[in-house]
């Protein structure tokens, strides 16, 4: 049922005309699901440009128990931002950075400013935002509190969580909590910031974040690794770990497929080495001191597992570019697949002592269900965060594939929990993860969630059908 004429009138004076979007084709962009999996539909859309018109709207709604579902890039790959009518809530206009404090190590931003200008403005400073994904051109910062994002510096500095200080958030009645403080240290009753990072905006609409920054790398080095086999890999990450300690930032898995499909579909990516190989691990050490003998450190780890079989060979970034062209492997993974047909994702986290022996065992209990299908486990093998996704077989059909999903996915998540592991680790549940989190997440969970969801959301106007 379309919102009562007087309703639209009220919203569309608190933004203006122009951020008062009704039309279909206007409206698409923030209708968008990243993976095509479904499609999002609403009566409108809102681009408020401060907290005051965020909180005016969301009065409106409660008044009249309209739904609002908050959208800042839809990068997200659960459906998080999938709005099901009522009201999208766009933050691209909430994108202004505050302040940079070098001397405080902390950034103020709204929650529509895109991570990569965030990472831009505190490099101008001399800082470090460490948070980095593949998304980062075009995700938001409310959106990577929301789903608490991860990336590939987890390792180094941790996931989002452990980047935020503070947060200002719209509750579902429009009242505002400031809590924009710049504090490591207060211990004044809950830590209310925590419950909405990673809430995916199930609680409340976050405007404003502060964010803790680093000293900026002034020393970098980064080497793509060859294995022969998977199971060395581990012996490899614990040998740098221990002698390289915090210079390592990151240790990410890459196999044979990931670089093949890369090869054969994303134009700049080729195979660095001259040799195949089944699987790779791309490293790499930052250091705030000028100069720090980063190469020094790693090449005699790197000799002695080469003379031990550890490793099969190494190549080592001589330049920004080549460094760039190495990542460049890594990241667009995903985007291979894509061009690939069908791919069932999996988002993980195990320990990481267990990884080797979850791609081992998942591999084997998926190829026989369906013989022929090639899995591409990549990711944060450093974290344990696997991104275990399988990519069709070359001879079925997309459609037959992708209709097994369900049974796929109970397969690979049961493996994951008899690690004791998490079958999200990173990209949050949405909508597309509701039934599995409900299915392996204990009783008392599920039922402590829904009392903290119906105390600060009694009416479910926030983001409704996420999550549970």
């Amino acid at each position: 049922m379309p919102l009562p004429k007087e309703i639209e009138s009220r919203l569309e004076k608190i933004v203006g005309p122009n951020n008062f979007i009704r039309d279909e084709h206007g409206m698409q962009r923030y209708l968008h699901e990243e993976r095509g999996l479904a499609r999002g539909h609403a009566d409108i859309v809102l681009r408020p440009q401060n907290v005051q018109e965020v909180s005016s709207i969301v009065k409106i709604c409660a008044e009249k128990r309209i739904t609002i579902v908050p959208v800042g890039g839809s990068t997200g790959l659960v459906g998080g931002t999938l709005a099901r009518g009522g009201i999208v809530l766009a933050t691209d206009r909430l994108n202004k950075i505050i302040n940079v404090n070098p001397l405080n190590s902390t950034v103020i931003a709204e929650s529509g400013v895109i991570l990569a200008n965030l990472q831009t403005a505190a490099m101008e400073k001399g800082c470090l935002f460490p948070l980095s994904l593949g998304a980062e051109g075009s995700c938001c910062i409310g959106g990577n509190l929301s789903t608490n994002a991860g990336g590939v510096s987890v390792l180094r500095y941790g996931n989002t969580r452990d980047l935020v200080l503070g947060i200002e958030v719209v509750l579902p009645n429009g009242e505002i909590l400031d809590g924009l403080t710049a504090l490591r240290k207060d211990n004044t009753g809950y830590d209310l910031k925590q419950l909405f990072v990673g809430a995916e905006g199930t609680l409340g609409i976050i405007t404003k974040a502060v964010m803790k920054l680093f000293p900026a790398p002034k020393t970098s080095i980064t080497v793509l690794v060859a294995l022969a086999k998977l199971e060395t890999i581990l012996t490899l990450f614990d040998q740098i770990r221990d002698l390289c300690a915090e210079q390592l930032t990151a240790f990410e898995l890459i196999p044979r497929i990931g670089l093949e499909l890369g090869s054969a579909h994303i134009p700049g990516i080729v195979d660095p080495f001259d040799t195949p190989y089944p699987f790779y691990a791309l490293i790499e050490l930052t250091s705030p001191v000028e100069n720090d003998n980063l190469r020094n450190s790693i090449e005699g780890i790197l000799a002695n597992a080469l003379d031990n079989k550890i490793i099969m060979n190494a190549i080592f970034a001589e330049s920004d570019g080549q460094r760039k062209q190495l990542w460049k492997i890594r990241e667009e993974i995903p985007a291979a697949q894509s061009k690939e047909g069908g791919s069932i994702k999996h988002d993980i986290s195990i320990p990481i002592s267990e990884t080797v022996a979850f791609i081992v065992e998942a591999t084997r209990r998926v190829s026989k269900i369906i013989p022929g299908i090639r899995p591409c486990p990549f990711g944060h093998i450093g974290d344990g965060n696997i991104h275990y996704n399988l990519t069709q077989p070359v001879s079925m059909k997309q459609k037959i594939f992708m209709d097994k999903s369900s049974e796929i996915n109970r397969i690979v998540h049961d493996l994951a929990m008899e690690m004791n592991g998490s079958i999200s680790a990173e990209h949050g549940i949405g909508y597309f993860k509701r039934e599995e989190l409900a299915h392996y997440a204990s009783p008392t969970k599920v039922s402590l969630m829904r009392t903290i969801k119906e105390a600060i959301d009694p009416n479910n106007i926030m983001n409704p059908n996420k999550i549970i």
